[in-house]
């Protein structure tokens, strides 16, 4: 049953007019301060002739006209576009008609779109702008159906009806979040556009680019369209995660999604205010509460999903490069590693294992014992995974290639215009791109994996070159001259050219036209490949993408693409690895020491110091360059490397279970400080610092030369975790001693960190004993959890199939909770807890009630040590007195 009318004449009551201009703008309409004028010319520079035939203000500026800064032609205030009538109250919402009041000045406008916008939750508002006479395409992602409305929001709604505009409130305080009425919304067949005020300019988010953490709002363009391109700044780069993050004066914060997936800008402006131009679909909005910043990205992952759960296995080191051009090449990069005893989980292959760089082939010379090598590998306690790439050679004679031969005749490849198989060319040759939003592109892709997996029994897939990208442009017979490959906008995607590195815009997919499409090729690739490889092996899917879309750590994890090896490529994976945390893909990770170009010791040493602490941890390297493997170093860097490694897999119990949290309950694992500490504002901009979880702090050295590095230490008390160090900070940048053998490393008080024995590989680490860090607070306080299961298995946590223990100090003791049991601990003693901030020594130490002998205490850094043998699936409780 629908609302009673009262409601709906509450929400007409708030349907406030604005008086639109005349057709020309009045000299007061024009008044508008440079930093809050909204552009009139989107799609090219005009004069002021053609500015004035638009009813837009002229005003020429200082400097150049296409650099950035305020346009020279802009709307006047009031400017008319829709008019919005017959509000009236839905079950979800409320809906109105919009009628165009002024001519466009963009072809093919719609006249008339039907507004609804739904109250889905007391944090979560959706509003959907659609055309209302004819069916556009939608993104085909699965959103939560929600039935009815929330009874009580944080949020209050007015509609401006003419000019039309929504502004959304913070019911709390009033505070304006969105005020679309600052500029006209435009909506035609190919160009849409809606602008909002901002609260405030720390705005976060809009990826995937290579920049610091916080966006700049001094008119800056930010394009979505995903693009094969080695990082650099200001460049469209592989993912598209249209989601921005909002902080507010006071630490509150809200989060706005526009569920689109065609090639967009948007604007970021000084006043502060934002714009999003799109070149398709419809536009649909979520807009997030919070009311504080973790809020925010949880409702986020309600409506893309939460993260998948990768197996214990994937959380090791992986070791990579193009170049390992044999079995017995590859078999002696794993030999060299065991010999200088660092840690290995995964041992990956590029393309060099293929047959003439195809998919689903091996090379039966420099290969020939590629399945036994994989087999040797899993008898190590090894996993293995190998490069897939998109595009599938064509070139063969018939019969001589199974995934082309059955591709065809399944018909799962994108057509061009004339409905022919679309060819590019990519490594092999000659390529067709599998349509992996048509099911039966599915049921052809689980084949060609289980056949290949039947030969060569591989752990994971890491998909490559899946924007999709291609090495001519469009295709090999060039594309069509239409509106798809031409639109009357065209974003700021690098090369010009939505074709540009990729296929023709206008090619045909089961969907829709490539055009809508194509910044969801990775991640409809990554579902697909995620199916398969559970179908295939039964087991937790691991994969690692190039490509990626909102939603894609439901399916897949990310590595940030071809990096350089330099200093600054070091610190913007910070940023880039919080972002992607914040966009719902918890398993990122940037190619350790850089992948293009020759790294240095030096940089290598500090950059597995900091990838040890990438929740996704792998070295990579180019063809050609300098070998950067762990064990191609002197024995002073391999020294630092073997520590740094040996840290993250003592830490690996409590990733997990930042991973598990991620998993069902849409937290992050890397995380910015702002997140934790929202209402302490030097924390918001902090990008050459992460945090794991909330209790796990780390201050990488980012620069050459330095054995010191200064990092910010939010208010409390903070213990080095080697535990040698207190910090009590105010809220303050402390210098600490960075040689190089060290990456400082610190516990937040409050927190209990489970930790175990390192070992060669997670095979061997998961049966040693474990050790908790408990950090005390000024008062005695501290808790920790664990997460426990059999590290490979499917939805364990859904299926019940685990262990769960809560860790609580307080009053001089530490216990254990079982909060649930299962046969995953059997056989794992606790060792070692480490007190840190016992304040007065203690005379006696008991466990489970016997007393300790061999404890120790340190009163110069308060740190009591107590050696145990308990068994961690059984309660336990350790106290001093």
């Amino acid at each position: 049953m629908g609302p009673g009318p009262g409601l709906a004449a509450a929400l007409l009551a708030l349907l406030l007019p604005v008086l639109a201009s005349a057709r020309g703008p009045g000299a007061a309409a024009c008044e508008v301060s440079p930093s809050g004028r909204f552009d009139c010319g989107p799609e090219r520079l005009l004069s002021r002739a053609g500015c004035e035939a638009r009813g837009c203000c002229y005003s020429p500026g200082p400097g150049p006209r296409s650099g950035p800064g305020p346009p020279w032609c802009f709307f006047p205030r009031g400017y008319r576009s829709y008019r919005a009538e017959n509000l009236t109250a839905t079950e979800s919402g409320f809906s109105a008609r919009l009628r165009r009041q002024a001519a466009a000045f963009l072809p093919a406008a719609v006249d008339e779109l039907r507004l609804e916008l739904a109250l889905e939750t007391p944090a979560r508002l959706r509003f959907t702008l659609r055309d209302a006479a004819r069916p556009r395409y939608e993104v085909p992602l699965a959103t939560p159906r929600v039935h009815g409305r929330a009874s009580s929001t944080l949020y209050e709604l007015q509609v401006s009806q003419e000019p039309f505009g929504l502004v959304v409130c913070r019911q709390s305080s009033g505070r304006v979040l969105l005020n679309t009425t600052v500029a006209p919304l435009i909506f035609t067949d190919q160009f849409l556009q809606i602008s909002t005020s901002l609260p405030s300019h720390f705005i976060s988010g809009l990826g995937e680019h290579l920049t610091p953490l916080f966006l700049d709002t001094a008119w800056t363009r930010v394009t979505l369209w995903n693009r094969d391109m080695a990082p650099a700044p200001h460049i469209n780069l592989y993912g598209s995660h249209p989601f921005y993050l909002v902080m507010e004066d006071d630490g509150s914060a809200h989060g706005v999604f526009l569920l689109n997936s065609n090639a967009m800008d948007v604007l970021l402006q000084p006043s502060p205010a934002l714009t999003w131009r799109t070149t398709g679909g419809i536009l649909d909005f979520y807009i997030f509460l919070g009311p504080d910043p973790k809020s925010v990205v949880r409702q986020y992952l309600d409506v893309v999903g939460f993260p998948f759960m990768p197996p214990y296995w994937g959380l090791g080191f992986h070791l990579c490069r193009w170049g390992y051009s044999s079995t017995d090449i590859t078999r002696q990069v794993v030999a060299n590693m065991t010999a200088a005893r660092f840690p290995l989980d995964v041992q990956w292959n590029d393309l060099d294992y293929a047959d003439a760089k195809r998919d689903f082939t091996f090379n039966k010379k420099s290969f020939r014992d590629y399945p036994e090598m994989v087999r040797d590998f899993h008898s190590l306690g090894l996993r293995y995974i190998m490069i897939v790439d998109a595009g599938i050679s064509s070139s063969g004679p018939p019969g001589t290639y199974k995934p082309y031969d059955e591709g065809l005749r399944r018909a799962v490849f994108i057509r061009n215009a004339t409905g022919q198989p679309l060819v590019g060319k990519v490594w092999p040759g000659p390529t067709v791109f599998p349509d992996f939003t048509n099911p039966e592109t599915h049921e052809w892709w689980h084949d060609m994996v289980k056949d290949f997996h039947d030969q060569v029994p591989f752990d994971g897939m890491w998909l490559d070159m899946n924007e999709p990208s291609n090495f001519v442009e469009g295709s090999q017979d060039g594309c069509p001259n239409n509106n798809l490959e031409h639109p009357p906008y065209v974003p700021g995607v690098f090369g010009g050219r939505l074709q540009a590195g990729t296929i023709c815009a206008s090619s045909q997919q089961y969907l829709s036209s490539h055009y809508n499409l194509h910044s969801l090729y990775g991640l409809s690739e990554a579902m697909a490949s995620h199916s398969a490889l559970l179908r295939v092996r039964g087991k937790r899917p691991f994969i690692i993408s190039r490509s990626t879309f909102a939603g894609h750590g439901r399916y897949a994890g990310h590595w940030t693409g071809d990096v350089g090896s330099d200093w600054q490529q070091l610190y913007y994976s910070i940023p880039e690895v919080l972002l992607f945390n914040l966009f719902g893909v918890p398993l990122v990770g940037a190619d350790i020491c850089g992948f293009l170009g020759d790294t240095s010791e030096e940089l290598c040493v500090r950059w597995t110091q900091l990838g040890a602490f990438y929740p996704f941890m792998r070295n990579h390297n180019d063809h050609g360059t300098r070998p950067q493997e762990p064990f191609a170093f002197s024995p002073p860097a391999q020294a630092a490397m073997r520590n740094a490694l040996r840290l993250r897999y003592s830490l690996l119990p409590f990733l997990y279970t930042l991973f598990h949290r991620a998993h069902s309950a849409g937290q992050t694992v890397a995380r910015p400080l702002f997140l934790e500490f929202p209402t302490d504002p030097n924390t918001w901009a902090v990008d050459r610092q992460l945090l794991w979880g909330g209790g796990l702090l780390i201050t990488p050295v980012l620069e050459a030369g330095q054995t010191k590095v200064s990092g910010y230490f939010p208010a409390g008390t903070w213990y080095s975790l080697a535990g040698d160090s207190t910090i009590h900070s105010k809220g303050q940048w402390i210098l600490l001693p960075a040689p190089l053998d060290t990456i400082n490393v610190h516990v937040r008080a409050g927190h209990i960190l489970p930790l175990q024995e390192p070992a060669f590989s997670t095979a061997q680490s998961r049966g040693k004993g474990m050790a908790l860090v408990v950090a005390l607070t000024p008062d005695g306080f501290a808790r920790g959890e664990l997460f426990w299961d059999d590290g490979d298995s499917w939805e364990t946590f859904e299926r019940g199939d685990y262990t769960e223990l809560l860790f609580l100090a307080s009053n001089d003791a530490v216990l254990s909770q079982l909060l649930r049991a299962s046969a995953h601990l059997d056989g794992v003693l606790l060792e070692a807890v480490t007190v840190l901030g016992v304040t007065s020594p203690p005379r006696r130490v008991l466990a489970n009630g016997a007393i300790v002998r061999d404890f120790s205490y340190r009163s110069d850094t308060q740190v009591l040590r107590v050696p145990v043998s308990l068994p961690m699936w059984e309660q336990f409780v350790i106290s001093w007195s």
